[in-house]
Order: C-alpha cells, then structure tokens, then sequence
C-alpha cells in the first residue's frame, strides 16, 4: 500500500474539483447503482496518471455541453477493497492502473484501460471522453 503523503495529493487533484472519492466497497457499490451516468477514475501513482489520466479527466469535464451526472475516483494500491470492488463491475477488462470508466444506469457503457491511457495526452484522453459523453449522457 502507498503511503499517504504519496497517495493523497494525487486524490487532491480530483477531489479539489468535485470528484467523490470512492474509499470503500460501500461507497463504489452505492456510487455505481446510481441512475444516470457515472464516471469513474482508478488513479494510479503512475506517471500516464499524473501527465494523461488525471488531466485528460478534468480537461473532460470542464467545457461540454454533456457531461456525467457523477464525478468518482479511488486509487489503486491505496484504496484496496475499493479499488477490488470497483474492478468487479468492470469485467471482461482485466485490472488496470489507471482507467477511466462510464457507467450508464449501473452498466458498464465506456472503459479505457492503461494501454489507451500510455503515450497520449491529455487532450486525446479527454476528447475520447467527451465522445462518449455525446453518445451515453
């Protein structure tokens, strides 16, 4: 597990602007049973984390006209049991640090895993987004 001196500026990030952060399976199982449309980030310490994912998400959320109703976020190898649950609704993708999930009523709708995430930037990872907010929110 990373400690917290590591971990929590990361998760500031993404809190700092509106992102519930999912720290237990309790709050990931009432967070994806939500109608209407969920994002969810499982960040990482990584550094396509810090250059692409988190940036990319942000950049995604902040111009569109459609946009998801919920803005969630835990992190990988410090949130465990919540990042395990997570994971669980996120089949038939194996585990991956980090991802960007869409959910649509519970369901599964949108997923980039770590290799869409490597060797792009913010903007492709936040255009991806946008065209799946047009097409799910």
């Amino acid at each position: 597990m990373y400690p917290s001196t590591v971990v929590l500026p990361m998760k500031a990030e993404l809190t700092n602007k509106g992102f519930e952060d999912l720290s237990t399976p309790e709050k990931v199982l009432t967070a994806l049973k939500r109608s209407g449309t969920t994002l969810l980030i499982i960040d990482s310490v990584c550094g396509c984390a810090a250059k692409a994912a988190r940036p990319g998400v942000l950049l995604s959320v902040q111009a569109p006209e459609k946009k998801p109703d919920y803005l969630t976020t835990t992190f990988a190898g410090y949130d465990i049991d919540a990042v395990k649950t997570a994971r669980e609704h996120l089949a038939p993708f194996p585990p991956s640090s980090p991802s960007i999930a869409l959910f649509k009523d519970g369901e599964l709708v949108h997923f980039l895993e770590r290799h869409h995430i490597e060797g792009r930037s913010a903007e492709m990872i936040a255009d991806n987004l946008e065209q799946a907010y047009k097409e799910y929110c």
